[in-house]
């Protein structure tokens, strides 16, 4: 069979199946009443797993090497650590939220890497001897799974902010709990909360969150409370899984870095950039901890996360310059 050949067809293949997938979370979502699409996201997300990991597969078995050196290959990678990070995620909580991010942000990886690379941007080429390592299947697989995890982590945070509008919620509970323990708690607080207020001699459920700086009190549905002390929940646990990854990788490729030029660090625009992605969300996970933060502020710095990721992958390919450089296409 042709590698060759069998890439181009997977990488389109993942892409109808991620594109398939985020419809089929959308409409679940929309009509609650058809639970039988919950499986089928499930499933989609296994299926583009699968797809772009036999992309990778065909790609390293042709090419010789840990497929992740170029653009393509490291945007299919990064594809690839999405789905399986929401598979992790919707597993061990059981909540199927998630693929209403997850998909659309996969989905649209794999778009930019199969439709909008030229073909010269998407053919395997000879390593340079700098990157015939160990260290780069280390250090880049780990530092792009970082990416994935906090990218995934950022945009519960935004979507946050888009279910409360931007206001400050009073959040019932704690963030740190964990499992299915969390969810019961949440799910038991807004049984309460929409008990409370069909026994409110107003017609209207509300949930009273916190004055603003206005003055004004803000209200919510029950419904929506569960909907953002969910999003909140879940982006606080992805993106505590996704710092660790981050911190190793940064580690792992100093020690590379020391190997091949020796030294540990040089401030290239992509190590620059790695540290300041770091200090973003070491900030982050340090406000939550340590002062108790929780809804909006976090939420604003995890969204500012989200941006600075996407600078620190591919943004510093815009200088054209740097030993981390893709390359870009025009």
């Amino acid at each position: 069979m042709d590698l060759i050949a069998l890439q181009h067809q997977l990488d389109n293949l993942s892409f109808l199946v991620l594109f398939l997938t985020m419809l089929i979370y959308w409409v679940g979502t929309a009509f609650r009443n058809l639970s039988f699409l919950n499986p089928l996201g499930t499933a989609g997300m296994a299926i583009g797993n699968f797809c772009i990991a036999g992309l990778l597969g065909a790609r390293w078995i042709e090419a010789g090497y840990f497929p992740i050196s170029n653009l393509y290959e490291s945007l299919f990678f990064l594809a690839w650590g999405v789905t399986a990070v929401h598979l992790v995620v919707e597993l061990s909580t059981e909540n199927r939220l998630i693929g209403v991010f997850s998909a659309p942000l996969a989905m649209g990886i794999t778009a930019f890497a199969a439709l909008s690379l030229p073909p010269e941007m998407q053919a395997s080429e000879p390593l340079v001897p700098a990157l015939k390592s160990n260290w780069l299947m280390m250090h880049v697989s780990v530092m792009m799974l970082s990416y994935a995890t906090l990218m995934v982590g950022s945009l519960l945070a935004i979507a946050f902010l888009i279910v409360t509008k931007g206001n400050s919620v009073q959040l019932q509970g704690s963030s740190y709990g964990t499992g299915n323990e969390r969810l019961r708690a949440i799910r038991n607080q807004t049984e309460y909360a929409t008990a409370t207020a069909s026994s409110s001699s107003s017609n209207t459920q509300t949930a009273v969150l916190d004055k603003s700086e206005t003055g004004t009190t803000t209200q919510l549905s029950p419904q929506r409370l569960n909907l953002a002390q969910t999003l909140d929940n879940l982006s606080y646990r992805v993106i505590g899984l996704g710092f660790p990854l981050l911190t190793i990788g940064i580690i792992a490729g100093a020690v590379w870095a020391n190997e091949a030029w020796g030294s540990y660090w040089s401030w290239d625009p992509k190590e620059t950039w790695a540290l300041i992605t770091w200090l973003v969300f070491a900030a982050y996970l340090h406000a939550r901890i340590t002062k108790g933060w929780q809804g909006r502020k976090p939420a604003i710095l995890a969204s500012a996360g989200f941006i600075v990721v996407w600078i620190c992958y591919l943004g510093v390919n815009l200088l054209g310059k740097g030993l981390h450089s893709y390359g870009w296409f025009f």
